[in-house]
């Protein structure tokens, strides 16, 4: 009895969705999601998978009846691992557009095969956790607030496990600890006062150079230029 409940409970579709990565609603291969919402939304997910597996996403977003749209939307689907940096799709229609008298749109991604370890400077898919974010693109302004209805399930099938080596140390899982606001700090100490007891040249560089030879050129320049324009005196003889 409790397993055919389970197997019932896990055959009803999830009924929410985030509006933020820190918000993304958990989403499993056994459990698909199916939410309501309006056009000019953003949706996300979340999901974990582990190494030698190939996460593969469909959703199918039930568009607003033709009539009540103002032309052709686009929409995308984006995975994005635990450290926020987008993974590219293999496979799957990623950024379809819905023609103007569509009433439904599919879109698709499967990801790389989650390696178990690799290099700090790579972006391969690595165990840990996922994000799933999908949103209209491009829509008439007219369109925006429209109710549709989204649906996304999620596949984990598992590839080749000969091809890795190494093993990672933590997988890429957000932790959200966010700080607390010390209210009894210590004052920071006062910074010391230089001391000017003592006359310090200023440092010699080579503004201090240009400068001088810019004074002794135009010191030079005004006399060359008065001796040349100064009225000479005439001698008479007496």
């Amino acid at each position: 009895m409790l397993t055919a409940l389970t197997a019932v409970l896990l055959a009803v579709p999830a009924g929410s969705a985030g509006t933020t990565f820190l918000t993304a609603t958990a989403l499993t291969p056994d459990q698909p999601a199916r939410v309501a919402a309006v056009t000019g939304d953003y949706l996300y997910w979340s999901f974990t998978a582990e190494a030698a597996q190939q996460p593969e996403l469909t959703a199918k977003v039930t568009l607003p009846p033709p009539a009540d749209r103002g032309g052709p939307e686009s929409w995308i689907v984006e995975v994005f691992d635990g450290l926020r940096r987008r993974q590219p799709c293999v496979a799957g229609d990623q950024s379809p557009v819905a023609a103007a008298g569509a009433t439904e749109i599919t879109l698709g991604c499967r990801l790389r095969q989650v390696r178990s370890w690799a290099e700090p400077s790579d972006l391969d898919p690595l165990p840990g956790q996922y994000f799933v974010r999908i949103s209209s693109t491009e829509l008439p302004e007219k369109d925006l607030g429209l109710p549709v209805q989204v649906e996304l399930s999620l596949a984990a099938p598992t590839g080749s496990t000969g091809d890795d080596q190494g093993k990672l140390s933590a997988p890429l899982t957000q932790i959200n600890r966010p700080g607390a606001v010390v209210t009894d700090a210590p004052s920071p100490a006062a910074s010391a006062e230089p001391d000017r007891s003592t006359f310090a040249l200023p440092e010699f560089s080579s503004r201090w150079v240009w400068t001088a030879a810019g004074g002794i050129l135009a010191a030079v320049g005004g006399l060359v230029g008065f001796s040349w324009t100064r009225r000479r005196r005439r001698w008479s003889r007496t």
